[in-house]
This record gives structure tokens, sequence and C-alpha cells, in this order.
């Protein structure tokens, strides 16, 4: 199967359906999809997006030898919104390995300090640093801070989200 063919041919659920069940739980096949993500152009990143975040939700233990180069993609100063926006909401999806937590962390609080950042990428954001923070206490605080800052001033998307990460942080 050609993936980028596939993935060309049309944007819908049949797409992503289709992808995902080739790639399986086949690490060589996700590494493809993986490859096709990342290489971009821009519009071939988007829609490779959602059959790789489909793949990973299924099938977390995927993404994890590819966790470096996706953290990576996340690093470059002008990454596309599409590349932030699916890297970042499948983070929220896996157990990030320790030696990977301080980049993500970085990255996450990067965005979400960002008032000019997209909503999603902010929220996604929200999430993976909450996660990290039940594993690394002494983030909670920084974290905190930084949601209730600007609670008062996001998106409804943000306020529900932002308060579900505080619940989260005070257990």
């Amino acid at each position: 199967m050609n993936l980028v063919e596939i993935i060309l041919k049309e944007h819908s659920k049949a797409m992503r359906d289709s992808v995902a069940h080739y790639v399986g739980s086949s690490p060589a096949r996700f590494a493809e999809l993986i490859d096709v993500f990342l290489k971009g152009p821009y519009w071939l990143t988007q829609r490779a997006a959602w059959p790789l975040n489909y793949c990973v939700t299924a099938h977390p233990e995927l993404i994890k030898p590819h966790l470096s180069r996706v953290l990576k993609s996340l690093e470059v100063p002008a990454a596309p919104t599409a590349v932030k926006r699916n890297v970042v909401r499948l983070l929220q999806f896996i157990d990030i390995p320790k030696s990977f937590q301080g980049r993500a962390a970085a990255s996450c609080f990067g965005y979400l300090a960002d008032k000019k950042e997209t909503i999603a990428v902010r929220v996604f954001s929200m999430t993976v640093l909450g996660n990290i923070a039940t594993k690394q206490p002494e983030l909670k605080e920084e974290l905190k801070v930084i949601i209730e800052d600007q609670l008062p001033y996001g998106s409804a998307a943000f306020r529900s989200r932002g308060q579900a990460v505080l619940k989260q942080l005070a257990r």
C-alpha cells in the first residue's frame, strides 16, 4: 500500500480507517506513517495526522521508538500548527518515558504560556503537562500558576480543561 496515495486520495473517515487498518500494530508500517507525517509538505502532514493519532490511541507503544523525532519536530521554531497540534494531542494518550519528559514539558510549557498559540495546542499542552506533573510533582506549582493566571481570559475549552487539570494537580 502506498500511504501517500491513500492519504491524498481523500480526507475522510474511510481514509483514516484504511490507513489505521493497514498500519495495525505493525512497527514497520507505523514508521512509514511517521515518515509521511514528519516529512510533509504541510497539507500531507495535516492529512496524515488523523490516522496517526488514531493509531497511537489504539497502539500507544508504536510511538515510543519515534518519540525523539516527534519531539524534535516540536522544537523547530516555525513548526506548522498541524504538527504542533497533532504531536501534542498524541502525547496526551501515552506514558511519556522519563528520559523524554523534560523535552515534552519544555515544549508544552512554551505553548501554554504563548497566548498567540492556538487554543487546541494550548489545551493539549495542559493535559500533557498535567500527566507529566503527576510523575514529577515539582512541576505542579509552576503549571498551576500558569493555568490560574490565564483561566479568567481563556476560551470555554481552555477554562474547562484548565479546571480539570487543576483538579488533577490537587490530588
